[in-house]
């Protein structure tokens, strides 16, 4: 595998995303940060990009933040300010990729890994998997960005209890609080995983890119434009809507085009 800190590759229609450092359980530090957000940019542009599923090479999917360059990039509110805008711009990559995002989990996700998870769609998790950030040990605290995406994804009872017991939760925790969207057999994961993914896959790419955009608009409190409730009525004039139609009719598999 590439030495590089992120290793990225397309396979067909679907883009794999790698933390690659697992000498140290792809913890993250300031390079892996600006190379995640240049990948998923990358792969946002792209629109015949289908899915993209995260992973961490080795034996994990990410073991935290490097705490050994805390001092040095992060050592006074500016530089911690800093650094914070460098992480959320690396999450809202992956949070507003247009096309679905997929985390395949094994091993320990804390802390930072465990924010990657979350800014996905979903989230595939093997069953010896650990969850947690237990950030109240070394006393830094979560920012208001992350910190709304666990509140977001498991409520406010739930980001309490992971983050003031600073528990370690297993892959069934995680899947009963809502963390994952399911916990398989180890080995059953990688199957698990790649099933998945070939169901994201085949779907109409217009309609899961409008369904991200509209769930996502779901979480503003605003009413909704003229335009914006009109969205998902346009999707009829879509040519991949009337070869959907004629393939359900024609007892086949559609071809979606993206148009």
């Amino acid at each position: 595998m590439s030495v590089d800190p992120i290793f990225s590759v397309r396979d067909g229609t679907v883009a794999r995303v790698t933390l690659n450092r697992p000498e140290r359980r792809n913890a993250l530090d300031a390079a892996m940060w600006r190379a995640l957000a240049a990948a998923m940019e990358k792969f946002a542009a792209d629109g015949s990009v289908r899915c993209v599923v995260l992973s961490g090479a080795g034996d994990s999917f990410g073991a935290g933040a490097d705490i050994a360059e805390f001092e040095r990039e992060r050592g006074t509110p500016a530089q911690a300010e800093a650094y914070g805008r460098m992480m959320v711009a690396a999450l809202d990559a992956i949070r507003l990729c247009p096309h679905p995002t997929l985390a395949a989990i094994k091993g320990a996700c804390m802390g930072a890994g465990l924010e990657i998870a979350v800014a996905c769609d979903l989230r595939i998790a093997a069953s010896s998997a650990k969850f947690g950030a237990p950030i109240q040990k070394i006393g830094v605290v979560m920012p208001w960005p992350e910190l709304a995406m666990f509140v977001e994804l498991i409520g406010r009872a739930a980001t309490l209890e992971m983050l003031l017991e600073g528990r370690i939760w297993s892959a069934a925790d995680a899947a009963t609080k809502g963390l994952v969207t399911r916990s398989v057999d180890d080995s059953q994961f990688e199957r698990e995983v790649e099933e998945t993914v070939a169901r994201i896959a085949s779907g109409a790419p217009l309609s899961q890119r409008l369904h991200k955009r509209m769930v996502r608009r779901l979480g503003d409190l605003r009413p909704l434009e003229p335009a914006e409730f009109a969205l998902a009525y346009d999707a009829v004039s879509f040519e991949d809507y009337r070869e959907g139609i004629r393939a359900f009719l024609e007892k086949r598999k559609p071809e979606f085009r993206g148009r």
